[in-house]
């Protein structure tokens, strides 16, 4: 039996404050903190297969009180601690689980969710053959949606915003991470983190702003022979001085990769970044070894993101952190090498095996991952990086909560912690990245409220 544990809430009020979620096949909790290694593996599942089937009185059922998880356990126990605990049952809405799986709200961990415009004219790019970096330097990439952005009102992004994130609320998602740098100017920057608070305040998914004005070097400073390092100027004397002002963004990032911003010019950037209190965040090895790995460890950096291709020692160096208990997490984009057609995805299994923590996200972005679905990145997780399903729904959930420092507050069912949970039409979470593109969630629950669901 699962131990119990409450905790106490005001009750006063006309509305009913509590939830129980019962009939349920799996409940899946992530519960005991950041996976890695071996541990990524371990969902901490309570089957109803094993009591009886759903019905059974000691088939598992998760309570939630004022928007907290209250207890988890077998449903008669529950209910009778509830009870002695001074929580009447009357005081609980029943939502019937009718057979599925209940697992933590999903967590997308890394997002470009606003911009202008669309690109899908690089697809046939790419399909001729053409890269990345050749695509930005002809003007494209990067900079066909910079100058799209900078054109868009904040109305227009946030009628955007709210398109896509009800697209991901539909796969499960309840929290979300939101970069700026689509903007590349002071003005634009702040309108873009702006309007992404602004959605987090309207709900219901939370949605986390990162400033990540080092995205590329904007068409004004490319003219200049020192139009790189001028633009690195001018994102320590006149941006970041304004986002930290401003007080939206929680997070600063680099695209730390050749072409882009060397690895000094990335610390530098971080480093002044952290002393406005912004935690880091690196685009680290997505192209070549770039040294992104390194210096996400060497930063601490909460995470470092796609390390399609790391070297030996970033690699060493993410496993020497972990080991040290200082975890960067590698936070891998998987639709992102897909929809670009490389072969050469992340090394999902060597950063397991080596120890390090690995969440997965969508990298949700209009040129190189057009894509709002995280349980479909599982599915590519599964295919491509060799992610078992439980190793693939930790990396969506727990792990990507501690990718955004929030661990101890989202990620698990676990009593105090906030009430995000899914509830899909599947027997068991295995099944969630084994129907690739379905519409497998029955309901979404914010906070202890539903916020979605169909039958």
């Amino acid at each position: 039996m699962t131990t119990l544990r409450l905790i106490h809430g005001g009750r006063s009020g006309s509305h009913v404050p509590g939830l129980l979620i019962h009939n349920a096949s799996e409940v899946v909790t992530m519960a005991g903190g950041l996976r890695r290694g071996d541990a990524q593996d371990d969902p901490v599942a309570h089957s109803a297969d094993a009591v009886g089937g759903p019905e059974s009185e000691d088939a598992p059922v998760v309570a939630c009180w004022e928007g907290r998880i209250l207890a988890t356990g077998p449903r008669a126990a529950v209910e009778g601690v509830l009870e002695a605990e001074g929580y009447p049952l009357a005081r609980f809405v029943r939502i019937d689980a009718r057979g599925g799986t209940v697992t933590p709200g999903l967590i997308d961990a890394h997002t470009h969710l606003l911009f202008g415009g669309t690109r899908e004219g690089e697809l046939a790019l790419r399909q001729q053959g053409a890269g990345y970096l050749e695509i930005l330097a002809a003007g494209g990439g990067i900079l066909s949606t910079v100058a799209a952005t900078r054109a868009a009102s904040s109305d227009a992004l946030l009628a955007h915003g709210r398109r896509w994130l009800s697209q991901m609320l539909s796969h499960g998602v309840t929290t979300v991470e939101a970069k700026s740098g689509y903007g590349l100017d002071l003005a634009t920057e702040l309108r873009l983190l702006d309007v992404a608070y602004q959605l987090g305040r309207e709900g219901p998914i939370d949605v986390i702003p990162t400033w990540l004005g080092a995205h590329a070097v904007p068409p004004e400073f490319r003219t200049r022979r020192d139009g790189t390092e001028a633009y690195v100027r001018h994102l320590l004397d006149e941006q970041l001085p304004g986002v930290a002002a401003q007080g939206r963004a929680r997070f600063a990032d680099v695209f730390c990769e050749r072409g882009v911003f060397t690895q000094d010019q990335s610390r530098r950037i971080l480093s002044a970044a952290s002393a406005y209190g912004l935690a880091a965040r690196v685009h680290a090895d997505e192209l070549a070894p770039s040294g992104g790995a390194e210096l996400a460890v060497e930063l601490g950096a909460l995470s470092a993101d796609h390390l399609a291709s790391p070297s030996e020692e970033g690699v060493l160096a993410l496993a020497r952190a972990a080991a040290a208990g200082h975890p960067v997490v590698a936070t891998l984009l998987p639709a992102t090498t897909w929809f670009l057609m490389h072969k050469d995805y992340a090394p999902a299994r060597l950063l397991i095996d080596r120890g390090v923590p690995v969440a997965i996200a969508t990298d949700f972005n209009p040129g190189t991952s057009p894509m709002a679905s995280l349980p479909l990145a599982m599915t590519i997780a599964c295919l491509q990086l060799g992610l078992t399903p439980s190793e693939a729904l930790a990396a969506v959930t727990i792990n990507a909560a501690h990718a955004l420092e929030m661990g101890d507050d989202i990620g698990s069912i676990e009593a105090g912690k906030q009430a995000d949970l899914t509830i899909w039409n599947v027997p068991t979470h295995r099944q969630i990245p084994y129907w690739p593109g379905a519409d497998l969630v029955r309901m979404v629950i914010k906070r202890g409220v539903p916020v979605y669901g169909h039958d």
